[in-house]
């Protein structure tokens, strides 16, 4: 695949989207870690499937192209991560339940505008696993330009968020604006999801924002290096990913979720065995 970068848009558009995704996929997972949140990107990726699914039902009643499952996924997805947060808001003791109602909803409402559609076709498969030929070269410059937002209001606000992180109560009696601040990070939540499914899809998509942070978070010693590790290991699935769904012709998705489950229990047992020699070498010290 890297051979053939220079020589097929298709392959370009993938890599590039791909480098990107895996950037800010985990950057984003690691807050979405902390604050025991990880639920919430299975649910929003199922509404943005609502999303596609509906744009997918449009091209073929109209015949004509008037907004592609892309766009329509990512608005879907907003819009989902909008009613979420309100739903947070109305069962303030219950938070959690907005989780399981939204990804109902989503679920609803694929199952119906799949059904519209009579079924399942390529597209929605590529949607669902994932595929090195679906990004367009329009889709990379939507994620390039989602990338910079998300980098630029993380950096902006990583000291809110950070705060609000770790220990909310103290966050807003220091004077941050909760509300507005968790209303900014969901949509955030809701356009990565929504940039990562090209390239992992649907049903995947939550892997790539956790499983690099769980991985991380074992051999970090601060958040910060949690963050750096986690974008680590998420780089280095999507790119094997990518390249092994070429090859092998495969969808990356499933690859890329492999890789990172092996590159987890690879750092969880190397961890276990170096805790193993040290403990060893201290009882000899010790006698």
């Amino acid at each position: 695949m890297l051979m053939n970068l220079l020589e097929y848009e298709f392959l370009r558009n993938t890599f590039f989207t791909g480098i990107i995704i895996g950037i800010i996929a985990p950057l984003l997972g690691a807050f979405i870690v902390v604050r025991r949140l990880s639920l919430i990107a299975d649910a929003l990726s199922h509404v943005t499937l609502a999303g596609i699914a509906f744009g997918l039902l449009l091209e073929k009643k109209t015949g004509a192209m008037l907004i592609t499952p892309f766009y329509s996924g990512l608005g879907f997805s907003i819009i989902g991560s909008v009613i979420v947060e309100r739903l947070r808001r109305v069962y303030t003791a219950f938070q959690e339940l907005a989780i399981p109602i939204i990804l109902s909803g989503g679920v609803g409402l694929s199952v119906i505008f799949i059904s519209m559609a009579n079924g399942f076709n390529t597209d929605l498969y590529n949607y669902l696993f994932g595929s090195v030929s679906a990004v367009s070269r329009q889709d990379l410059l939507s994620i390039i330009i989602i990338a910079i937002i998300v980098c630029a209001v993380i950096f902006l606000l990583y000291k809110e968020l950070f705060l609000l992180s770790f220990d909310e109560e103290q966050a807003v009696v220091t004077g941050i604006h909760a509300k507005r601040i968790h209303f900014i990070f969901i949509v955030l939540t809701a356009l990565v999801i929504a940039a990562s499914i090209r390239i992992v899809g649907v049903l995947l998509v939550s892997a790539l924002m956790t499983l690099p942070v769980a991985a991380s978070i074992r051999i970090a010693k601060g958040f910060k290096q949690t963050i750096i590790y986690a974008i680590i290991y998420g780089e280095t699935a999507v790119i094997l990913g990518l390249v092994s769904g070429y090859y092998l012709e495969i969808p990356p998705g499933g690859t890329i979720v492999m890789l990172l489950i092996l590159l987890l229990i690879v750092t969880i047992l190397t961890k276990r065995i170096i805790a193993s020699i040290k403990s060893r070498k201290h009882r000899l010290k010790t006698g």
